[in-house]
């Protein structure tokens, strides 16, 4: 049972939640963490959606092309398997996973890993997105980050789809998105 170790006083886990919209820094800010954990020589394993290649078929990369090697899966479950005898996961694009998620995330703080999850929490229209609720509610820290709305210099939360396409889920980049705040991305829908 996923408990035991916490009743016999060893290590406790918990769960982090960088979110915002798109260009606010999220994975820049898991990288840092990431990093952070790699000079305190602790054991790390990094997981993305496989089906995310924008930047790099096997590494995060953040806007800005910070890199950390990373390993892509095509399912949630995936990350029990392969995070084995570490002390933390990390998990970017986490809105993207199926909807046991939130669900992998809690098992693995309970054999008492640091987990930290970064995704966007709503989507181009301003919905919640995927199961980025689900985690936000389990959380124990949470870091909503914001970009600069590019229409009036106030700060961004929404990431502004520019082209009418696509569903819920439409790959892109600064072609495709930019970060507008409430207002602006509202008088263009």
């Amino acid at each position: 049972m996923f408990i035991e170790p916490i009743l016999r006083g060893e290590r406790r886990g918990w769960i982090e939640v960088i979110c915002g919209s798109m260009f606010s820094g999220k994975t820049e800010e898991l990288i840092r963490r990431l990093k952070r954990v790699e000079i305190a020589n602790l054991k790390a394993e990094i997981f993305k959606p496989a089906f995310d290649t924008r930047y790099d078929e096997q590494k995060i990369v953040s806007h800005d092309e910070n890199k950390i090697q990373s390993t892509p899966i095509d399912n949630s479950q995936t990350i029990l398997l392969l995070a084995q005898d570490v002390d933390v996961v990390g998990i970017d694009e986490a809105q993207f996973f199926d909807d046991q998620i939130a669900t992998v995330c809690e098992a693995l703080a309970l054999k008492g890993m640091r987990v930290i999850v970064a995704g966007l929490d709503m989507d181009y229209q301003g919905k919640p997105f995927g199961q980025m609720p689900n985690l936000l509610a389990i959380a124990d820290y949470i870091t909503k980050l914001h970009a600069i709305c590019v229409v009036c210099g106030n700060i961004a939360n929404v990431s502004y789809r520019k082209i009418n396409a696509g569903g819920q889920v439409l790959l892109g980049e600064k072609d495709i998105y930019e970060p507008r705040c409430r207002v602006c991305a509202a008088l263009n829908r």
